[in-house]
């Protein structure tokens, strides 16, 4: 058991952060903040166009001072995007106050699930399935080396990943309400 002031998803682009953790955040009565999302926000432009701009390390540090702000606070439910992970302190960051649950999806799911999905940079070329392959056996170890828990959200509809997810949670996350 990992007591932690936040609960924080992580995992691959299509595993569902953002929808299942958005009613989860409601179940739990929790603050749901989504990475990419708030970035947008603050920059006044979609995460594509700080790619294009800023490129991939430029976006990266944006995203790292995120996560580092967003960790100080408590009572949040944080979807990260999908790379977050690759950096070390941001790393660092989410298991020194989330708890962090890694969502699984499989290669076929996240295909399917991001079939008409134009607004992701690194799945812009021709093989998206190649491309979701190598991120996955990159980024895989990581998202298990950082998880409190791992939790396979393949062919379960929103409603029911939310629904074991939230037993889960329940039964292995001390929220520590004061950090």
């Amino acid at each position: 058991m990992n007591p932690a002031p936040n609960l924080v998803l992580v995992g691959p682009m299509g595993a569902g952060k953002t929808s299942i953790g958005r009613q989860l955040a409601r179940r739990l009565d929790l603050a749901f903040v989504d990475c990419d999302h708030l970035l947008e926000e603050r920059t006044g432009v979609a995460v594509p166009v700080i790619f294009e701009c800023e490129g991939e390390g430029g976006f990266r540090q944006r995203e790292a001072a995120l996560v580092a702000e967003l960790m100080q606070g408590r009572g949040q439910l944080v979807a990260t995007g999908g790379g977050a992970v690759l950096d070390e302190a941001n790393r660092r960051a989410l298991s020194a106050r989330g708890f962090v649950v890694w969502l699984q999806a499989s290669v076929p799911q996240q295909l399917e699930r991001l079939a008409r999905d134009r607004s992701r940079p690194l799945l812009a070329g021709d093989d998206k399935q190649a491309r979701l392959e190598a991120l996955a056996a990159q980024r895989g170890p990581i998202y298990a080396s950082v998880a409190d828990l791992a939790f396979d959200a393949d062919g379960l509809s929103v409603a029911a990943a939310t629904e074991r997810l939230l037993a889960q949670v329940l039964a292995q996350w001390q929220r520590v309400e004061a950090a």
